[in-house]
């Protein structure tokens, strides 16, 4: 399969074919649900239709998120040339020799799909890497690791021949655990550290939290609830009851890692600058757990609060992109 394959004007076509509309009402930047009107039952159709045109797995266009024509151009692009190939990282722009590396952490239930794009408000000499956790993307066939650890040990594994130059780590949500653990194995095997670590969404670990909601334990009708009051989920997966069915698992399996984890007692600060960042509309995440991240390093950055909830990524990335190269250069400066 060639990027040729995966022709714009084709894609287009057949989703005016669904809209029953003229192709060229189907702009490359028309947002699919507040131009074009495309509901739930449209999406489902557009999707079984790119998958039997392009051969791509069951649900990829509902999953991928693409909110317009030259997202899901992309995405499948990706799902087909091999960008997204079959490893833990996903690198969208390969360079042979990289001034330094950003690796990306996703949150609970999601995947590298977070980062799409991203890649692109970067500096140009700087790679990113983005982490896929098993069972999900073109990992779905490996089984899910629901202890933190064991995942820790998983992206270990992956990074260790990428930490030959200066590189960074950004988490977002669970994402923030695992990029923060990972910094402390690193720390503890002697291994090279990130120059800089940014946690977003996400409390600094605390041995007394307890009461904590337990997601993975409540009902589906529950966890659908939650996870739309939390926000962050495409409703065609919330509401969809053959889309859930495929990751409900995905779900119960990362928050039962972050239910069960048990943070260190007494943690000794990491020499690593933190930067902390996070939605000013967070239900789950207050300003006060934000902040109490500083005691976890001997270099605290501050925390950047944006508009809107717990992904507020989403909305910012601009914004958020050049906070975090800012932060990284200034880190190593």
């Amino acid at each position: 399969m060639t990027t040729a394959s995966v022709n714009i004007e084709k894609l287009r076509a057949l989703i005016a074919g669904v809209l029953e509309i003229e192709p060229e009402e189907v702009t490359d930047e028309a947002h699919f649900t507040d131009e074009l009107e495309i509901d739930s039952l449209l999406m489902l159709e557009i999707s079984t239709r790119v998958e039997t045109a392009y051969g791509v797995p069951e649900n990829t266009v509902v999953i991928s998120g693409a909110r317009t024509l030259a997202e899901l151009h992309t995405i499948l692009i990706s799902k087909l040339v091999g960008e997204t190939s079959a490893q833990p990282v996903i690198r969208p722009r390969p360079l042979l020799d990289p001034a330094a590396r950003l690796f990306l952490f996703h949150h609970a239930g999601g995947s590298h799909l977070l980062y799409r794009g991203w890649a692109e408000l970067f500096p140009q000499d700087w790679e990113l890497c983005l982490l896929e956790a098993p069972g999900r993307g073109q990992l779905q066939s490996l089984p899910l690791i629901d202890d933190c650890d064991r995942l820790v040990d998983y992206f270990h594994t992956a990074v260790a021949p990428l930490l030959d130059r200066p590189f960074g780590f950004f988490g977002h949500s669970m994402g923030s655990l695992i990029a923060y653990q990972l910094t402390r194995r690193l720390h503890h095997e002697g291994d090279p550290l990130p120059t800089w670590l940014g946690v977003s969404a996400y409390g600094a670990p605390r041995v007394e939290a307890g009461t904590d909601d337990r997601p993975h334990l409540m009902s589906d009708d529950e966890l659908r609830g939650w996870l739309r009051s939390v926000g962050g989920s495409t409703p065609q997966l919330l509401d969809n009851d053959a889309v859930w069915l495929t990751f409900a698992p995905v779900f119960r399996s990362d928050f039962k890692l972050l239910a069960t984890w048990t943070p260190p007692h007494d943690p000794e600060p990491l020499p690593v600058p933190l930067s902390v960042f996070g939605g000013r509309r967070d239900k789950l995440i207050g300003e006060d757990r934000l902040l109490s991240w500083q005691a976890l390093t001997t270099h605290f950055h501050g925390l950047q609060r944006y508009d809107g909830d717990h992904f507020y990524v989403m909305d910012h990335r601009q914004p958020l992109a050049a906070a975090i190269t800012a932060a990284m250069r200034s880190a190593t400066a």
